[in-house]
């Protein structure tokens, strides 16, 4: 008797559950399009033709304005010139400094073009099961329907189970959108970590440039040459007179 009336009250719950599964995938829906509108908005913003801002950059380090080269990067909306912005503020320090600070700059702004990814994940793995959980349940309440009705009652039966279906299809279209658009803004930040670095590599190397004084550098290739014409060293021992 007393199994007969959990029987009874777990079939009640689940008549209200298989109901309540599609409202949780509707709202699930509403808020991963939020979501996905949020993140395109972000990228949007903050796009910027980095090729022109390298160029750029690369004219103002040339001369040795690092003022121009701060006001270049924040004339630009993009996460890169952000991030570039805060290294360069150890150019003095060098270029293992400012290596250092361009890692940590983009694991610490990693977080803003990462955002709402772990949602959209997660709803992409599992919005699918939510939908066939829905449709068990509602599979659950059409037996039981039939168990408790004549023959008759078949019609209201089928249309009983193709209502539990409908769950598991739309935990899918919920799940496809998701999954895509994760995979997109997944691939978007992993192209910021990429350029950021590539902007990077643009101050080491200047500051390796700059390293090497050209009067330097020119009177080393001007001894150089005359050794090779006259094929005799530079310095000669001076010989004493006796």
């Amino acid at each position: 008797m007393n199994s007969t009336a959990l029987m009874q009250k777990l079939v009640y719950v689940s008549q209200i559950a298989s109901q309540s599964v599609l409202y949780v995938l509707l709202g699930l829906s509403v808020i991963s399009v939020g979501v996905i509108i949020e993140r395109w908005w972000f990228f949007r913003r903050r796009r910027d033709d980095l090729d022109t801002l390298s160029i750029r950059l690369r004219k103002a380090l040339a001369t040795g304005d690092i003022e121009a080269a701060h006001r270049v990067l924040k004339g630009s909306p993009s996460v890169e010139a952000e991030i570039l912005d805060e290294a360069l503020d150890w150019y003095a320090e060098g270029h293992e400094a400012v290596e250092q600070i361009l890692v940590k700059a983009t694991r610490v702004r990693r977080k803003k073009f990462e955002a709402g990814l772990l949602f959209l994940g997660t709803l992409g793995n599992n919005a699918p099961f939510i939908g066939l959980f829905g449709t068990v349940l509602g599979i659950v309440t059409a037996f039981r329907e039939l168990g408790n009705n004549s023959m008759g009652a078949m019609g209201n039966v089928m249309s009983g189970i193709a209502e539990a279906l409908i769950a598991t299809a739309v935990g899918i279209m919920v799940a496809l959108p998701a999954v895509i658009f994760y995979n997109v803004f997944q691939k978007k930040g992993a192209d910021v970590e990429e350029q950021a670095g590539a902007l990077g590599n643009v101050v080491i190397a200047s500051m390796r440039a700059t390293k090497r004084p050209n009067g330097v550098a020119k009177a080393a290739s001007a001894d150089s040459r005359a050794d090779g014409l006259t094929g005799e060293p530079q310095s000669r021992s001076v010989g004493v007179e006796a």
